[in-house]
């Protein structure tokens, strides 16, 4: 006999089930606010509509089609623009102590926030993200991906890596913990060019979008000039690209300064991140073959404002300074920038702090912009998708009040969520269905 428990869980089950479908089902909105973003041009136009018809937008301007029947969504005195891009994100971690998490919280557990950590993303407006690494949880953010992608979870569109790839004793080795406990690695070893070809071949197995190779660390400073070791040569690191780009993936490197940054530029990759000081042929070689840096700086603010002890923050203090004094100096070479905050050991949702530093260090705020939403959707493989309002892009849009290009700090007060047609967040009493004219 049926249990009251059973007819409840049918019953929910049911419900989610009819949720997700009418979701799923196209329809026809029209978009209206007292601003747009021409993301290509930087510039505003006033006012502006959008027409969604099912996933993807159909026209732009200041006044479009109103089709029977759409639904109008007045937005108000807010600015309409494509949702965010966060290159660098850990949807696997969160504040407290990283090496931690990953010993004590079991998979499962850490695959649960990070379903959370991807709906607080969604709310604050991003809507891609690239997913640098799980620290230890192995394939699982896949999971997380094709849930969203299924529409059984919010969450922004992901880029994932699974683990990262790291040398034994490299930079996230455990190597905090006692080595006879034989605590695991934060990453999948290799220590060669066949490991490294045979580690990606399984990834790519798993479902790894890209991969994510740490090139260098431990970070030190040295009479004002950073130190890194390098973990892969050149030659190491140009197998690895060309194992994944038989499968048509790219590989994104976690490197913080020489040589390693240059041997992962010579070799092809699609990015450098957090990138603290570049040598002048590094930076020619990411302008000439448009290889975009991610700088990072919240995760550095945050963990100079949160270190366990005043000598901490002090050298965390030192290396955003060094690291905002090398920025502008990659800028004056033309090195491509993209932006990625490193969210995870601080707070998910909060991650629009980025634009706000990148503009603070030298960067105008269209300028940010456009590293954002145009390079942003080129590096994690969505350009001509994402990134832009345009017909026939995916209806990827939030709203903000005030103009960001003249006030970035805007993007950290998002009232309006859309992503592939569907409404996530909405201000109340601003829905009216209007017939077309």
């Amino acid at each position: 006999m049926a249990t009251p428990r059973f007819w409840s869980i049918l019953i929910l089950s049911v419900f989610l089930s009819v949720f997700v479908h009418a979701q799923a089902q196209p329809q026809t909105i029209v978009l209206h606010a007292a601003r747009l973003l021409d993301i290509d041009n930087g510039t505003i136009v006033s006012p502006g509509e959008v027409l969604v018809q099912g996933e993807r937008i159909s026209e732009v301007g200041s006044k479009v089609t109103h089709p029977m029947k759409a639904q109008t969504i007045d937005l108000g005195d807010v600015t309409l623009m494509p949702g965010l891009i966060d290159a660098h994100i850990h949807l696997f971690l969160h504040p407290g102590a990283e090496d931690l998490q990953t010993v004590e919280e079991s998979v499962p557990q850490r695959t649960i926030t990070a379903t959370l950590a991807a709906k607080a993303d969604l709310m604050a407006g991003f809507t891609a993200e690239r997913d640098m690494g799980t620290e230890g949880a192995g394939s699982a953010d896949s999971a997380v991906r094709d849930a969203i992608n299924d529409g059984l979870i919010p969450g922004p569109r992901l880029r994932i890596s699974g683990n990262a790839i790291d040398i034994l004793g490299g930079h996230e080795d455990a190597n905090n913990f006692n080595p006879a406990q034989h605590v695991l690695s934060n990453a999948n070893y290799a220590n060669n060019t066949d490991q490294l070809v045979e580690v990606i071949r399984g990834q790519v197995k798993e479902g790894a979008d890209f991969v994510k190779i740490y090139e260098t660390g431990k970070d030190s400073l040295v009479n004002g000039k950073l130190s890194t070791p390098y973990q892969y040569t050149e030659v190491q690191l140009a197998a690895a690209v060309e194992e994944a780009a038989r499968t048509g993936r790219r590989v994104a490197v976690h490197a913080t300064g020489e040589p390693g940054a240059l041997y992962a530029v010579q070799a092809g990759v699609a990015s450098v991140d957090h990138a603290y000081q570049l040598s002048d042929e590094t930076m020619r070689i990411m302008r000439d073959k448009k290889i975009p840096a991610v700088p990072t700086f919240a995760i550095a603010e945050y963990f100079a404002e949160h270190a366990a002890t005043p000598t901490v923050a002090e050298h965390e203090r030192r290396l955003q300074e060094l690291h905002a004094e090398e920025f502008k100096k990659q800028l004056a070479a033309g090195v491509p920038m993209a932006v990625g905050s490193d969210v995870g050991p601080f707070p998910h949702g909060t991650q629009a702090r980025e634009f706000e530093l990148m503009a603070q260090y030298g960067m105008s705020p269209i300028a940010v912009l456009q590293a954002d939403l145009i390079n942003g959707a080129k590096l994690l493989g969505w350009e001509g998708q994402i990134g832009a309002l345009k017909a026939g892009y995916l209806a990827d849009m939030i709203a903000v009040a005030g103009d960001p290009t003249k006030d970035i700090s805007v993007l950290k007060r998002v009232s309006f969520v859309m992503m592939g047609g569907v409404v996530y967040r909405a201000p109340q009493s601003n829905t009216t269905t209007l017939p077309g004219r």
